[in-house]
């Protein structure tokens, strides 16, 4: 299966809610658990924008299939169809240029226009107002850092970027792997909301920083 190479100076024009909800119903009602819903496509997204290795050289074989759960490589052959887990090549068209737009937007947002980017988190609503979820996000963005796991390690370490990664980390790591005083952090909606609302600060400052590595 050939998919297309990033180019971020294709179309930069960001999805409107009609498209993000129409790019999120088409990944959600693909017969593959893995699928991506749309919070976790855009965490997804800013991950490998963030990411040490450049998204410009990354072939879109190497990544894309992500999104929808992959292209059933561990299936037999007679037993998927040529566009699986899409019904037909024209759907799989429609998801990858919805998502390369939205990707392309991003990226274009960090670097013109920073205070128009926004994360897409859930948000529930209680009697003292909004709570912020960024949980999905953050496994979306976790998920573009297995992809390069080397490359990312000395930014997780280093004095400056590892505190900035520490809520994204703590809000989409495997649970098993957390302490108790970390679950208990993650199951107070309160301070949950406090970890998530810090994303969108810490991905700008994380922005600002790939952009002074770069020269």
């Amino acid at each position: 299966m050939e998919y297309p190479q990033y180019k971020p100076q294709s179309d930069h024009l960001p999805l409107n809610d009609e498209e993000l909800s129409t790019l999120d119903d088409m990944l959600i009602k693909l017969p593959v658990e893995a699928a991506m819903n749309i919070e976790a496509l855009d965490g997804y997204l800013v991950g490998l924008l963030l990411s040490p290795q450049s998204l410009a050289d990354l072939p879109g074989a190497d990544w894309l299939p992500t999104v929808w759960g992959g292209d059933g490589e561990d299936l037999e052959t007679d037993s998927k169809s040529e566009n699986y887990p899409f019904v037909s090549g024209k759907q799989r068209k429609r998801v990858t240029l919805l998502v390369l737009r939205h990707l392309q937007s991003i990226e274009w947002q960090l670097n013109a226009k920073p205070e128009l980017w926004e994360p897409i988190f859930s948000v529930a609503e209680d009697d003292k107002g909004d709570l912020v979820d960024a949980e999905e996000w953050a496994i979306g963005f976790l998920t573009a850092v297995d992809l390069a796991p080397e490359a990312w390690a000395p930014l997780f370490d280093d004095a400056v970027s590892g505190p900035l990664l520490a809520p994204i980390a703590l809000l989409g790591g495997d649970e098993s792997t957390l302490s108790e005083a970390q679950r208990a952090q993650l199951a107070d909606l309160k301070q949950k909301d406090t970890l998530s609302r810090a994303v969108l600060d810490n991905v700008l400052k994380l922005w600002e920083l790939r952009k002074a590595r770069q020269g």
